[in-house]
């Protein structure tokens, strides 16, 4: 595996271990502040909506199971596609599903962030 490609890979892990440490401060490196994303059911939101519901506990990951992952680098910029068993609260709301993520990463500085990200259900 090249080594752009490792890196995103690593950068992926790290992001789903964050997720269900609620670790804000490593979510705030992997996420770029011009990250737009959208939920599962359609809602848009940017990197400081997703910072606050960790920091809130509105959202908090009791659960994720990586089932399959695929990446793709290209240059400065990568993709991963997830699809995870994910259990929680979500907005407020307990919520267990199987998700499908799939992110766009932009690799700058010697760092993967991500730029846009789309869910849904699986």
């Amino acid at each position: 595996m090249p080594a752009t490609e490792a890196a995103l890979l690593d950068a992926e892990h790290r992001l789903q271990q964050a997720q269900r440490d609620g670790d804000v401060a490593a979510l705030d490196r992997l996420l770029d502040d011009r990250l737009v994303a959208v939920g599962p059911d359609g809602t848009r939101f940017r990197k400081s909506d997703d910072l606050d519901a960790y920091r809130s506990g509105s959202s908090k990951i009791d659960s994720l199971v990586e089932e399959d992952l695929e990446i793709l680098a290209v240059g400065t910029t990568g993709a991963t596609f997830a699809l995870c068993a994910v259990s929680g609260t979500f907005g407020g709301q307990p919520m267990s599903a199987r998700l499908r993520y799939a992110r766009t990463w932009t690799y700058d500085q010697g760092v993967w962030r991500i730029v846009a990200a789309q869910m849904s259900l699986a």
